[in-house]
């Protein structure tokens, strides 16, 4: 069984190489997501104990989706390293490039990773029937209908790793963190983007993956733990979960 200590160690080497030949490439006609979404590893790293620090072990071969996947970096990596058959799951008009730098990399990796254009606030269909897992990481604030989609991987996957930002009080101070609760996000708030939607305190994540047909197996939060906010950047506070399905 190969421990997560050693799986991370090959993420970051892929990330590197991968760093590189995006360097190289230097297209004119887009411009590669800008954020290092290869650094999630870190976190899982802090979010897996016990037996899940080998759960990759049993994602080895299985199809498993990138969902809001910026330029795919992760599912990529799953691939290399695991043998996953995955599906890269985006909305172009949201994705920073269109979509375009995955559709690149599936050429320049010679990958059998496979792009799909799915508007998840759109009454969707994945690609496949069933996932062994699917890789949520720092989209679900950005949806209008958290519940629906969370709802509908239940039905698909039995297993996912998903971030999203999280809050322990009110732009007014009013404690949020143990109330079942969401602030919705004014599109002027949080970067003056008007896609960040429901920033949830840690209780009402919780309920809404208990709602939505997920068991809650690992959980950890990062950043700001103390005074979050919804609003502010420098109040940012991130939950971490793995899940289990309960419908599937």
């Amino acid at each position: 069984m190969t421990d997560f200590d050693t799986l991370r160690e090959h993420a970051l080497a892929f990330r590197e190489d991968l760093l590189a030949r995006k360097e190289k490439l230097a297209p004119a006609e887009f411009d590669w997501y800008p954020y290092d979404t290869m650094a999630n590893i870190f976190h899982l790293d802090r979010l897996l104990s016990g037996p899940n620090r080998s759960v990759f072990d049993t994602l080895a071969g299985s199809r498993i989706a990138d969902i809001g996947a910026a330029d795919g970096d992760f599912g990529f990596f799953l691939e290399h390293e695991l043998g996953c058959q995955v599906d890269v799951v985006d909305n172009p008009p949201t994705n920073f490039n269109g979509l375009r730098a995955a559709r690149r990399l599936v050429e320049e990796l010679s990958s059998s990773v496979r792009v799909h254009e799915i508007d998840l606030d759109s009454q969707f269909a994945l690609p496949a029937e069933r996932y062994g897992a699917v890789f949520f990481l720092g989209l679900l604030y950005h949806l209008k209908n958290p519940f629906y989609v969370l709802e509908a991987l239940a039905q698909r996957a039995e297993l996912c790793f998903l971030s999203t930002r999280v809050a322990r009080q009110a732009p007014d101070g009013t404690p949020l963190r143990d109330q079942p609760v969401a602030y919705l996000l004014d599109p002027v708030e949080a970067n003056n983007d008007a896609t960040n939607f429901w920033i949830f305190s840690e209780t009402g994540l919780k309920r809404l993956f208990e709602r939505t047909g997920w068991e809650v197996v690992e959980f950890v939060t990062v950043g700001c733990e103390e005074g979050s906010e919804p609003a502010r950047a420098d109040r940012d506070e991130r939950a971490f979960a793995m899940l289990r399905s309960r419908r599937t």
